[in-house]
């Protein structure tokens, strides 16, 4: 697919996918796109054009707007060329370097939250904290197979990081006292769920910490039924004052933070999730659907979409409204930059697991991702013995949006990069697979986002 057409909140949208070219149009130029993007030559389609609007716009008029039409296709940004499928078999081929590792800090929780795919923090295995010494081991790894690059990213992650938060400063520092002699810079994040965050964390990762996700649902009743204690109460109350507090620091001094939430079947209107944490101070703010078993009694399903689809455009129309009052915030899953954008590698293939991003367990064993970690045929190595399974990082490698026929014609392909490889192997049995549920709720975010940047820039 080369022409993406759609109609949202009274706005005619054109998007020509290979260049990433957005046209909002009137009635006629939307129809003559139409025409044009099923081969109909330009004559017939004028012709088309005269019978259908006859009484309403003269053949002059229709054919300024082909010209248009054709003047923007001399230009590259309608109908163009796709711009990477004849270079994808080097890209596939392409040598990689690892530049970031999720730490797996602590394979145990506070919280029993019954979507979580680590099981309460265990990864399908055993309890069990990082020691300080096998986080150096991952960290001088990372330095060595991170080549010539210079920025590198860390995620202390779990379970929960703060039951190990010594290990954590500490690494920290160790982190630190490699940069200058191996000219490298650490980005380090942590993911928390705020139980255990009081105000000496806090200070110490505003002094450290790249980025901070704190992890909520949204609205009290919501997230209690979803992340409860392991006695059964709530935690809401426990982490949201935390929480504000955390971000309007990190936001009085420019540093990065969001809210992570997820969604599930029991809250299938989670714009209000949304618009709730919005309307207690959060400007960065990101709710995600659950991935999950369709067995469970909370996983999203087919007959959940429309309400879901429906959903995300309430939630674009409010964004909209908000920002033009001066009240606006950040929706992760609505960022698009339609001037710079991710590089070409990224729109690709998305994050790089397995072969440029790694998880690593507490007894430091490498997986793709955080998603993988457990499932024994994905272990990649460890970090005595770096990566052992180079096959594998090879398959991983070779995934992205040409090597999965669903994505080569989807609109959304340089904007999803072709969707999570977790998700995919867990609904379809490969990496290079489906997740129909996750692609269908991606395509309707990416038109929201694409008519966000239209209606605030009419």
């Amino acid at each position: 697919m080369q022409i993406h057409q759609y109609r949202n909140n009274g706005l005619n949208i054109v998007l020509d996918v290979p260049s990433g070219s957005v046209h909002v149009v009137d009635d006629l130029a939307y129809r003559a796109i139409e025409l044009l993007n099923e081969d109909i030559n330009p004559g017939e389609a004028g012709r088309i054009l005269c019978e259908e609007q006859a009484g309403k716009a003269s053949a002059e008029e229709i054919g300024e707007i082909l010209g248009e039409i054709e003047e923007l296709k001399q230009n590259g940004m309608l109908f163009s060329k796709e711009p990477y499928a004849p270079s994808i078999e080097a890209f596939a081929s392409r040598q990689t370097v690892v530049k970031a590792l999720c730490l797996h800090i602590a394979h145990d929780c506070n919280l029993a939250c019954r979507y979580c795919f680590a099981e309460e923090g265990e990864y399908h295995g055993r309890r069990a904290l990082m020691s300080y010494e096998t986080g150096c081991r991952a960290l001088d790894f990372l330095v060595s197979a991170s080549g010539s690059r210079h920025n590198l990213e860390v995620d202390f992650f779990g379970g929960e990081p703060l039951m190990n938060w010594d290990t954590v400063k500490k690494l920290v520092a160790y982190g630190r006292s490699l940069e200058e002699s191996h000219d490298k810079r650490f980005r380090f994040t942590l993911t928390t769920n705020g139980v255990l965050l009081d105000d000496e964390i806090m200070e110490f990762c505003n002094r450290e910490m790249d980025n901070v996700v704190m992890s909520v649902d949204g609205r009290k009743e919501v997230h209690d039924r979803m992340r409860p204690f392991r006695k059964g109460s709530g935690s809401y109350d426990l982490i949201m004052p935390k929480f504000r507090k955390f971000a309007a620091m990190r936001r009085e001094l420019g540093l990065k933070y969001y809210v992570r939430g997820t969604y599930t079947h029991w809250n299938t209107d989670f714009a209000q999730d949304v618009l709730h944490l919005a309307d207690l101070g959060f400007d960065q703010i990101s709710v995600e659907p659950v991935v999950a078993p369709p067995e469970t009694d909370y996983a999203l399903k087919e007959e959940d979409l429309p309400v879901l689809l429906e959903q995300y455009d309430i939630l674009a129309r409010e964004m909209i409204r908000r920002e033009k009052e001066g009240k606006g915030f950040n929706f992760f899953h609505f960022m698009i930059d339609l001037t710079g954008g991710p590089c070409v590698y990224k729109r690709l293939s998305g994050c790089g697991s397995g072969s440029e991003y790694l998880a690593v367990t507490p007894w430091g064993d490498f997986y793709p991702c955080h998603q993988f970690v457990g499932m024994e045929s994905f272990l990649l190595g460890n970090v005595q013995d770096g990566v052992v399974r180079d096959d594998l990082v090879r398959e991983f490698r070779k995934v992205n949006v040409y090597s999965k026929p669903e994505c080569a014609s989807c609109f959304a392909r340089f904007y999803c990069s072709g969707g999570c490889m977790a998700n995919a192997y867990n609904f379809s049995g490969s990496i290079s697979g489906m997740y129909e549920i996750g692609c269908k709720l991606e395509r309707k975010r990416v038109e929201c986002a694409l008519m966000i940047k239209a209606a605030l820039n009419e």
